[in-house]
C-alpha cells in the first residue's frame, strides 16, 4: 500500500475528533449519507442525526458540497463518522427566514403549555406561540393544545438569538385578519367616528368602531368590520379622571378621534378629549402671574390643595403656601392668585388671597 501511494503521489489524510472538514455527497440512503472527504473510505453520517434532521438530508443529492465535523475518527468499519448538524441547523433557519418572508404556513407540534403561550417543536427547532397569537378556538383553554399539531406562520426569526416566534392566529383567522387590515386602510388618522363602549378597565375604555372596507355608501352587514380601539384614561377628558366608570358605561355611544393605528394587531388608539379644544391654550393669557381668580377645591393632599379653575385646568396651592389658620373643604370656593405658570408641564402654582395678609404674603 505504501509503495502504491508513493507511486501515485496520493496522501491519505488522517482525521481528528472535532476537526471541521469539507466534502462532497457520494450517496444518500434512508439511514445515512456517505460523504467523500478524501479519506481512505467515505465518511458516514450517524443514523440518529439523519433522523433528527430528515427534511434536510432528504434534499441532499450526490455531488452536493457539505461541511461537517468529525465525531469519530474511525469506527469499527474503518469509516469516519461525521456530524452535519450545523449545516442542517443553518439550512433550517434559512428555510424559516424564507417562510416568514413568503408568509408560508408551517406545521408544528405543541410540546408544552406555558404561562405566556405555547412551546412548540418545528422539525427539531423549538418555537414559541404567545397567547396573543393564538386564535379564538384555542385561547379559551390553552391546556387543551398540549400534544396537538397546529398550522402556524413565522412572525419573528432570529437565528443568532435562537428565537422563533410563531402565530397560530395568522392561519386560523387569516380571512378575518385580511379584512381587518383592509378596514384599517379605510381608517383616517385624525378622523372622527361613532363608537360603542365595549369594555372598561382601570386604565381606560375599549370602544368598537364599525368600518366598511369598501368606499361606497351602502354595504352589506357581512362586509363591515368591527375594529376595537383603546381610549386611554388620559384621553377621555382634559380634566383628571380617577374612576373611568364614573364617566362612561358599557354600551354608551360616543364620538372618538383616531390618534394611532396598530396595523400588526389591528387595533386603534382613540381619543375623546381631542374633539374639543385644549383648555391650556388660553392659560398664558388668562392666568398671568399675580392675576386673581376664583376656583373650587377638588382635592386635599399632603403636598397641598388642588383647585379647579375651569374645565381641564387645575392649580395647586402648595402646602408651604397654605395659611396656618386656614382649613379647606372639598367643593369650597376659594380666592387665589397665580404664582407661576409652567405650560410645558401644565402646572399652575397658586397662592391664597387673604383679607388680612401676613407679612411677605400677597
Amino acid at each position: 500500500m505504501e509503495e502504491l501511494l508513493a507511486v501515485t503521489g496520493y496522501k491519505l489524510h488522517g482525521f481528528k475528533r472535532g476537526e471541521k472538514v469539507k466534502g462532497k455527497v457520494a450517496e444518500v440512503t434512508n439511514k445515512t449519507v456517505y460523504v467523500d472527504i478524501g479519506g481512505k473510505s467515505e465518511a458516514v453520517v450517524s443514523e440518529q442525526e439523519v433522523e433528527l434532521a430528515r427534511d434536510y438530508f432528504k434534499n441532499l443529492k450526490p455531488g452536493d458540497e457539505v461541511e461537517g465535523m468529525v465525531l469519530v475518527s474511525e469506527n469499527d468499519a474503518g469509516q469516519v463518522v461525521l456530524s452535519l448538524r450545523r449545516a442542517a441547523v443553518d439550512n433550517r433557519w434559512s428555510g424559516l427566514e424564507q417562510a416568514m418572508a413568503d408568509e408560508t404556513e408551517l406545521t408544528v407540534k405543541v410540546r408544552e403549555v406555558t404561562k405566556g403561550g405555547l412551546l412548540v417543536d418545528l422539525d427539531g427547532v423549538y418555537g414559541f406561540i404567545p397567547s396573543s397569537q393564538v386564535g379564538r378556538e384555542l385561547e379559551g383553554d390553552l391546556s387543551e393544545a398540549a400534544g396537538k399539531t397546529l398550522r402556524v406562520k413565522a412572525i419573528e426569526v432570529d437565528r443568532v438569538q435562537n428565537r422563533l416566534v410563531l402565530s397560530e392566529k395568522a392561519v386560523s383567522e387569516a380571512e378575518e385578519i385580511a379584512k381587518r387590515k383592509q378596514a384599517l386602510g379605510a381608517v383616517k388618522m385624525g378622523g372622527e367616528y361613532e363608537a360603542i363602549v365595549v369594555g372598561i378597565v382601570p386604565f381606560g375604555v375599549f370602544a368598537e368602531l364599525v368600518i366598511s372596507p369598501k368606499s361606497k355608501s351602502k354595504v352589506k352587514p357581512e362586509e363591515e368590520i368591527k375594529l376595537e380601539g383603546l381610549i386611554h384614561i388620559s384621553e377621555l377628558s382634559w380634566e383628571k379622571i380617577d374612576e373611568v366608570n364614573k364617566v362612561v358605561k358599557v354600551g354608551d355611544k360616543i364620538k372618538v378621534q383616531v390618534i394611532g393605528v396598530d396595523e400588526e394587531n389591528g387595533k386603534l388608539a382613540l381619543s375623546v378629549k381631542r374633539l374639543t379644544g385644549d383648555p391650556w391654550t388660553i392659560v398664558q393669557k388668562k392666568y398671568e402671574v399675580d392675576s386673581k381668580h376664583e376656583g373650587v377645591v377638588t382635592k386635599m393632599a399632603p403636598y397641598g390643595v388642588l383647585v379647579r379653575m375651569e374645565r381641564g385646568i387645575e392649580g395647586l396651592i402648595h402646602a408651604s403656601k397654605m395659611p396656618a389658620d386656614k382649613t379647606f373643604v372639598e367643593g369650597e370656593k376659594v380666592s387665589v392668585f397665580v404664582e407661576s405658570v409652567d405650560l410645558d408641564k401644565r402646572r399652575l402654582s397658586l397662592g391664597v388671597v387673604l383679607s388680612a395678609k401676613p407679612v411677605g404674603y400677597k
